[in-house]
């Protein structure tokens, strides 16, 4: 029996996001890519290995010491590709680096926006005060605008609703 690809993805995130916390400054950063993970998977349905490799990779490129090289050693170019589709590039200007990420996504496989979605559903659940609602709320609705071409696939009609519950319980 195989080793799933998505566990070895798990042990490569929890290792590269040791020590890193989420802004509350207590969560430990990588129980963010395990929610996403578990988003896609139990909540939009979805349990393609791709999708749940993106998932738990999906900050290990933009946020770690870790290059798209090492990811596709590891987890091949698939999945590397979806990683980097959902990863800003850090050299660009704010403005820049947004519209380059959406451009990315837009063109990427449906996994990586289906990622893009559980990543905004679990940022988004996770707002401590009023003041970022705006924020979270615009983002969200930036990853419904990009998945609109999936919206017929399956999982997506799930994470498309789950998402626009969010937006309408912060919003």
């Amino acid at each position: 029996m195989r080793t799933p690809l998505y566990l070895k993805a798990a042990s490569f995130a929890a290792r590269a996001h040791h020590g890193q916390l989420r802004k509350d400054k207590r969560t430990p950063y990588v129980a963010h890519a395990f929610r996403v993970a578990m988003i896609a998977r139990d909540i939009f349905g979805c349990d393609d290995e791709v999708v749940l490799c993106t998932a738990l990779l999906h900050d290990t490129i933009e946020d770690q010491d870790v290059d798209f090289d090492d990811i596709e050693k590891r987890f091949g170019l698939e999945i590397a590709q979806c990683v980097a589709a959902t990863s800003k590039n850090m050299l660009l200007r704010e403005p820049d680096r947004e519209v380059d990420y959406d451009e990315r996504l837009a063109k990427a496989t449906w996994q990586a926006r289906l990622v893009k979605l559980a990543d905004v559903y679990d940022n988004a659940m996770e707002i401590p005060k009023p003041s970022m609602q705006v924020r979270a709320i615009k983002r969200c609705k930036r990853a419904m605008v990009l998945s609109e071409v999936d919206a017929d696939r399956s999982c997506f009609k799930e994470a498309r609703a789950a998402v626009q519950q969010i937006v309408d319980e912060l919003g």
